[in-house]
């Protein structure tokens, strides 16, 4: 079933055209994922499907009753009070009378007043006439689903809990369709997980942005990319993707080289002499004329980002000795008895919940705090860049070349000089975005335009704290590239799962209770070394996995049955028949014609996919109940 439709949507803002023509179908049960550049419009488009944009031409064809709810980017700048005035502004005016009523009543009760219980009143007639409480049932299941503190301040919570409100906000309207506009920012690793698997669980319907390359595998559907203002559609996984769209622009290039060519040869002719001109082919000239037109209107793809990290000198071979560090906050112990060694040429990521301590550690080991217990010895001959999540290195009210290079023209990287505009082409800035101040860029511009920043300084020990946030994924495909090519030592924070797995050779952990442990490799390493957190430990999961929940308590050990027996024979049998089923639809739901010719099936086919999943985890979580107490 079709929930959305736009048509040739054309949109701009002065300059190209952000939007030239664009065509989407949004159907029931679809996770599509929109990818593109930085600035190449996405979060526009999601703000055309919201109805928060009107197009300059186009249509955008709403299913009749359709509602649409939008997790935003940034947190809304008029966001206050508590958490759950929050989450009933998402039930629109209906929120707005019930968050009134409850203020007036908790006035009636402290005043007493006859203007205010009458006013009381009649906003419960109406919200009665309205359709009475029930929204508030809802709200109520939601704030318990999202572990959410009705009465909390907003402005006392962390990035990742305000994530969780503004998620809470978008649901309780019970959207058809769910608009996520990076939701993983800010967010720990714990909390896109548990996203990840809600949102796999909910069967909503989905148009999200992310960067996040795991939490893109896991839920979409459907890749659609958004380049030069127009659409590209993939039904197919990420790699496929990656794959198709390769070939696509080999293709594109093949082409183009093509009509040059024939271009060039059009221009020697039509300059050919008086003679020749004389008899030439007016509908050749004219065809020329139209070729010189469309190479003048075509877009060309846009460039690379080209990020070079300029090394320092060879450090000592001991970059950072600690010993028994403690350090903590009044009472609050963030960091307890944690020692470590890290050599030249390390590259350390450091994993843990938002909160933990995690930049706390980075500026004990900097020596830029000092600690409350043991000792921190730096080793000689460091020059260290630092890139702070909160890009607090960048003066929002200069442009982008005073940020670089303050009044002058030209910028030393390394020791060689550069022209400012020419070394901020290599992050993708052009000098009309050069002149512009750092308030009007986006997220990935500033982050981008902070690396250019910090990479024009050497050093042999790079300090990364949060780089991923916003950055395009061609752009973090190359960060990546350059840090596995750095000879210095790193270290990483960062809450992108196959980042850290691609880039540090170590990692530490948060594990609780102001540990830090130490393990080999990145992300999915520690996952495979880790010791079984208990169930009340912080770096347990709050949904555990069906597997763990299913599995038997053994305190009264026996033998199995005959009727058990039978069940543990036909077992096998029973899971190669679900994986298979699995398998087909997983295969049918690749297939581009299913959702051009019998896309009102795919929802069906979606739902049938979870139930067949959720009984393979069941048949496997039997099996090793049979199998362990067939081995007693």
């Amino acid at each position: 079933m079709v929930l959305l439709n736009l048509r040739d949507i054309q949109l701009a803002f002065g300059g190209p055209p952000l939007l030239d023509g664009v065509n989407l179908q949004v159907r029931r049960g679809e996770r599509i994922c929109l990818l593109g550049r930085n600035g190449a419009g996405k979060s526009t488009l999601l703000g055309l499907v919201a109805g928060e944009l009107v197009a300059d031409g186009g249509t955008v064809e709403r299913r009749q009753g359709l509602k649409v709810s939008c997790l935003p980017q940034q947190m809304p700048p008029e966001m206050g009070g508590t958490v759950l005035e929050v989450v009933l502004a998402g039930l629109g005016p209906a929120g707005e009378r019930i968050t009134r009523a409850q203020q007036l009543s908790r006035l009636a009760e402290t005043t007493g007043n006859d203007a205010v219980l009458a006013e009381l009143l009649e906003l419960q007639q109406q919200i009665e006439e309205a359709g009475g409480w029930q929204p508030m049932q809802v709200v109520e299941q939601v704030l318990t689903r999202l572990k959410l503190e009705a009465e909390a301040v907003v402005d006392s919570l962390s990035g990742g809990v305000m994530r969780r409100v503004l998620l809470a906000r978008a649901l309780v309207g019970e959207p058809d369709v769910l608009l996520l506009d990076e939701p993983t920012n800010h967010l720990d690793i714990e909390s896109i997980q548990w996203l990840e698997d809600y949102l796999l669980r909910s069967h909503l319907t989905l148009l999200f942005v992310t960067h996040d390359r795991a939490f893109l595998r896991a839920l979409a559907t459907r890749i659609v990319e958004l380049e030069r203002g127009s659409l590209f559609d993939f039904a197919c996984d990420y790699e496929t993707f990656l794959l198709r769209r390769e070939e696509q622009q080999q293709a594109e290039e093949k082409a183009w080289a093509r009509f040059d060519r024939k271009l060039a040869e059009e221009e020697v002719w039509i300059r050919q002499g008086i003679k020749a001109r004389r008899t030439r082919n007016e509908g050749r000239v004219r065809a020329l004329q139209q070729m010189r037109e469309e190479h003048r209107q075509r877009r060309t793809r846009a460039g690379t980002a080209r990020l070079q990290l300029e090394e320092a000198r060879r450090s000592g071979r001991v970059v950072i000795e600690a010993e028994g560090l403690g350090f903590g906050f009044g009472e609050q112990t963030v960091i307890r008895d944690f020692s470590t060694t890290v050599l030249r040429g390390d590259r350390v990521g450091i994993i843990g919940p938002n909160g933990a301590g995690k930049t706390t550690l980075l500026k004990l080991l900097l020596g830029r705090l000092t600690p409350r217990e043991g000792r921190v010895k730096l080793g000689t001959r460091l020059e260290i860049v630092y890139f702070d999540q909160f890009r607090e290195q960048l003066d929002p009210a200069l442009t982008v070349q005073q940020n670089l290079s303050g009044d002058q023209d030209t910028v030393i990287v390394g020791d060689r000089q550069r022209h400012v505009y020419g070394y901020l082409q290599d992050f993708l800035f052009t000098p009309d975005r050069a002149r512009s101040p750092v308030r009007i860029l986006s997220g990935g511009e500033r982050n981008r335009l902070l690396l250019a920043k910090l990479f024009t300084r050497p050093a042999n020990l790079l300090v990364l704290d949060e780089p991923t946030n916003d950055l395009d994924l061609e752009t973090l495909d190359l960060l990546e590239e350059r840090l596995a090519d750095y000879q210095g030592t790193l270290f990483l924070v960062s809450h992108d799962r196959e980042f850290i797995n691609r880039v540090v050779t170590s990692s530490l952990v948060f594990e609780g209770d102001g540990r830090v442990a130490g393990y080999v490799g990145g992300y999915d390493d520690w996952l495979s070394q880790r010791p079984v957190a208990p169930a009340d430990s912080p770096t347990s999961r709050d949904n555990s996995s069906a597997e763990d929940r299913s599995r038997p308590s053994r305190e009264r050990p026996r033998k199995l049955t005959f009727k058990e027996r039978q069940e543990i024979e036909g077992l096998p049998r029973r899971i190669d028949g679900l994986e298979a089923e699995i398998a087909t639809l997983h295969q049918q739901l690749a297939d581009p014609d299913l959702y051009r010719h019998r896309g009102q099936q795919v929802a069906g086919m979606q739902q049938r996919l979870a139930a067949v999943e959720e009984e393979l985890e069941r048949t496997f979580a039997r099996w090793e109940e049979l199998d362990g107490l067939e081995t007693l």
